[in-house]
């Protein structure tokens, strides 16, 4: 099994489980591949903290993995080995073309080491780990990696065991049914890597205490309602009180219901359906 879960012989013990990585055949970084990654600890380029509750954790080596496949275009290359990636939740296979680069990509689910694979904007063999334009791939078919616009690199489902479906293609867009929900149209010329991210296993496992949160880098969270008045909105009052006042941030921004999309990409023009609809799940 891919989980494991602790016998109760602690408190920390009790509610944790690990998972066991069996998909990882290969131990050790490929140095050419890795770069220093320093910490931020939640605050931008001016120091101020933007994203509370970030900071500590284990030292890490970032893996520079190949979203685009642009100037690997029809050489092929063949797996050397599935390796845990600390810096996001799929793991990554490391590839040796027939040049001698090697290069990291996110591993799909079913990909082994001495797999063949190969990235071409012409019509081939539809196998996993294969990457080609969606105008090229047979509907039906799951897909991740999914760019958003041609030559951009792939931006959606790089998530352990997400993929996206390809329902069907219409003109200049193909339609995709994300993991959320969203049904939206990507243009056809886009690349996607055919097959479903590995590692379906990851959301499962249960740190179980507090330190295993604090070596992924994730500080204890105070809520709101709990400091003064004068630390946050939802603070200050004698005794426990919510107060009635929408859910804000320390400075005031609404926390639910607003926003986060780029209003520049101009993307939203290009979503069927919505992840989550604005009126009771009807279609936008």
């Amino acid at each position: 099994m891919a989980i494991r879960v602790y016998k109760p012989t602690s408190a920390g013990r009790r509610n944790a489980s690990v998972n066991l990585n069996e998909e990882v055949t290969k131990y050790g970084a490929e140095k050419s591949l890795t770069e220093p990654l320093n910490k931020k600890g939640g605050r931008n380029h001016h120091g101020v903290i933007t994203v509370r509750g970030r900071g500590g954790g284990h030292k890490r080596l970032y893996r520079r993995i190949d979203f685009k496949r642009a100037d690997r275009l029809d050489v092929p290359g063949k797996v050397v080995g599935i390796e845990y990636d600390p810096n996001r939740s799929s793991h990554i296979a490391l590839v040796e073309y027939v040049d001698g680069v090697k290069r990291y990509i996110p591993a799909p689910k079913g990909l082994k080491p001495g797999d063949e694979i190969l990235a071409s904007d012409n019509a081939i063999e539809p196998s996993v780990g294969n990457a080609m334009k969606l105008k090229h791939i047979p509907t039906g078919l799951d897909v991740h990696c999914v760019e958003l616009r041609p030559g951009a690199g792939g931006k959606l489902c790089r998530g352990a065991g997400t993929y996206a479906r390809l329902s069907n293609r219409e003109g200049r867009f193909a339609t995709l049914v994300l993991p959320s929900g969203e049904i939206r149209r990507v243009p056809v010329d886009c690349r996607a890597t055919i097959g479903q991210i590995g590692n379906q296993d990851h959301n499962q496992r249960r740190l179980g205490k507090a330190g295993k949160s604090r070596h992924l880098g994730r500080r204890p969270h105070t809520r709101g309602v709990a400091m003064d008045h004068a630390t946050h909105p939802l603070g200050g009052g004698e005794g426990r009180s919510k107060s009635g006042r929408a859910p804000v941030s320390r400075t005031g921004v609404f926390a639910k219901g607003g926003s986060t999309r780029n209003r520049k990409q101009h993307s939203e023009k290009l979503i069927i359906r919505r992840r989550k609809s604005k009126r009771y799940g009807q279609l936008r």
